[in-house]
């Protein structure tokens, strides 16, 4: 990878200087981006189901960027917006989850952390229509640790940025559903309910994210318990088998994903570690940080 510029510290407002403050802020202030555009795409997965990509062609591009969203997002999430938004010169790959946003009732088979191989197969989508370009991918949240766990196996884009990724899920499991957090562990189930629920499975309001691993994700997935889960979709103890480029960005301050995670990236993996961002809220007296960041770091990585 290129070496980037500097990027200027995200120096947050006075009202936006925690972790549950940037969080919070940072995903209920509105946004102003367009939806990624583009024409759609249905593309069917090896076991047989179907996702749903928008592609986004930039004429002369040499650059593919594919942009993968968070638990209970899709691909017309703020942070997917913002980011394609500032991506102007790339071509956009914008994918849904299996049963997320335009392919909802296309999957019967879970999305989860350790999707990798859906990924991929949007790469290889994207690979047949631009061969000669660059392939970069950024993952955020869930989707990060999904991208660096097919980048592990050598599988994916030709380089990557992992947005606050949960590399170990075990760790930011007992994060969530721990004192004030709880907040966003009601948010995500009570996101992912009514579609867990039409797929036969009990889940409740009162449930965490862990019992929902337990009772949908883990059996759905083809895992033994969530813990097997956990254990075998965790990005952090593979990622030193990573050899492409790989960026991890991510805040001291993300509420969920504890920054012990973080303890022991290896070299191969550049970790940007902010004071200050929650999760992928990024806040600055400036605007936006992450958007601009992420643009610095996709001229690094073409």
């Amino acid at each position: 990878m290129n070496s980037p510029p500097p990027i200027l510290p995200c120096v947050p407002p006075w009202w936006a200087r925690g972790g549950h403050a940037q969080t919070i802020w940072g995903h209920v202030l509105p946004c102003a981006a367009p939806s990624v555009g583009g024409e759609r795409h249905e593309i069917e997965l090896d076991d047989g189901d179907r996702v749903v990509l928008f592609h986004r062609a930039a004429e002369g591009s040499d650059t593919v960027v594919y942009l993968f969203h968070g638990l209970s997002g899709d691909s017309d999430a703020d942070y997917i917006r913002r980011t394609a938004a500032v991506l102007e010169g790339c071509t956009i790959v914008a994918l849904n989850h299996r049963g997320c946003g335009a392919g909802a009732g296309l999957a019967k088979h879970p999305y989860h952390s350790g999707a990798w191989a859906d990924l991929a197969a949007a790469v290889e989508w994207g690979r047949a229509r631009h061969p000669a370009a660059r392939h970069i991918g950024i993952g955020f949240s869930l989707s990060g640790n999904a991208l660096l766990l097919g980048l592990s196996r050598g599988e994916g884009p030709d380089a990557a940025i992992a947005v606050n990724p949960p590399i170990d899920l075990a760790a930011c499991s007992d994060a969530i559903s721990s004192g004030f957090n709880r907040v966003y562990d009601i948010r995500f189930v009570n996101n992912c309910r009514q579609d867990v629920r039409a797929r036969g499975y009990g889940i409740r309001p009162w449930h965490t994210l862990r019992e929902v691993d337990e009772i949908y994700t883990a059996p759905a997935g083809g895992f033994a318990s969530a813990d097997d889960y956990y254990a075998r979709c965790s990005a952090g103890p593979r990622l030193g088998t990573i050899e492409r480029p790989a960026v991890i960005l991510t805040a001291a301050d993300d509420p969920f994903v504890p920054v012990s995670s973080f303890a022991s990236v290896p070299p191969n993996v550049q970790l940007h570690m902010e004071p200050v961002g929650g999760h992928m809220g990024y806040l600055a007296r400036s605007g936006r940080w992450l958007d601009d960041a992420l643009a610095t770091y996709v001229d690094a990585l073409r």
